[in-house]
């Protein structure tokens, strides 16, 4: 008995705070499915009858099909970019072959950046957007995601990269596999679970990122859906029933990458915690 009964105190705290994280989801996803009047008239009703057809309106009236492409373009090429250039930095700074003067000095910048508020680096951003044509521009903003984020990823990445055994590295160039070889077809697929986990990481961040893009996007036409939403609670328009549904448009891709990545997540965030 005193097992069960260590395991239940222990499972209290973590059903109160699944409850107080899942309930204010949960409260905006049947806030999705009602009108604002109805939502006036009792704020915890049910979705009785649901009104699916939100969510077409959502998409066609209020162009949430291009502010959703526009943040999927964004956050997949910011993604791809950030995950090819982080794993190869993150492997050269992490193995002794490739030992360079003052690498671990650079390295040590490239984390010292990590340490600012992004609010410090707008100003700059800002004019070498100008400088070279980017502002206003998706362009532009996928290469302040990467020219941010890719600090952390190289410094992720390194840890994980640092921790696979030397002898490795030895067999596959025993074998015939070159410098770039040995890389992909060895190295990269080791680090899939960090690789994995620096991808959601990095994507969720994209996706939600609100700053840079109010700042560095000001067109109609490009808009990202954060920006969209700030736009649905706007002066001129609030429509609470409307705002909701566009919450949950941009939340379920996070979700369904979740979903289906979820284990390489797991595997990447207890990678080295376990030696052997």
């Amino acid at each position: 008995m005193r097992p069960r009964l260590v395991k239940g105190i222990l499972m209290i705290p973590v059903l109160l705070y699944t409850a107080f994280s899942a309930g204010p989801y949960l409260w905006t996803a049947t806030m999705s499915l009602r009108t604002t009047d109805e939502i006036y008239r009792d704020h915890y009703g049910l979705p009785i009858p649901p009104h699916w057809w939100k969510f077409y309106a959502a998409w066609t009236e209020f162009g949430y099909a291009t502010y959703f492409t526009n943040s999927a373009i964004v956050a997949v090429v910011a993604v791809t970019l950030i995950t090819l250039f982080g794993a190869m930095a993150g492997f050269g700074f992490a193995r002794r072959r490739y030992a360079f003067p003052l690498r671990e000095l650079i390295f040590l910048v490239l984390f010292l950046s990590v340490m600012f508020p992004p609010q410090i680096m707008i100003l700059a951003l800002f004019q070498i957007l100008i400088n070279y044509k980017l502002f206003n521009t998706l362009a532009g903003l996928i290469l302040v995601y990467v020219a941010t984020e890719l600090p952390v990823t190289i410094y992720l990445l390194r840890a994980f990269f640092a921790q696979i055994p030397q002898e490795m590295e030895e067999a596959a160039r025993i074998d015939g596999c070159s410098d770039w070889g040995m890389f992909w077809r060895v190295m990269f697929p080791i680090a899939r679970p960090a690789v994995a986990t620096t991808m959601i990481l990095n994507f969720i961040y994209f996706w939600n990122e609100f700053l840079y893009a109010v700042v560095f996007i000001t067109k109609q036409e490009i808009r990202t859906l954060p920006l969209a939403i700030q736009f649905l609670v706007s002066d001129q328009y609030f429509d609470i029933g409307m705002l909701a549904t566009g919450l949950m448009i941009a939340t379920l891709p996070v979700l369904v990458l979740y979903f289906f990545l979820s284990e390489w997540f797991v595997k990447g965030m207890t990678a080295g915690a376990i030696k052997g």
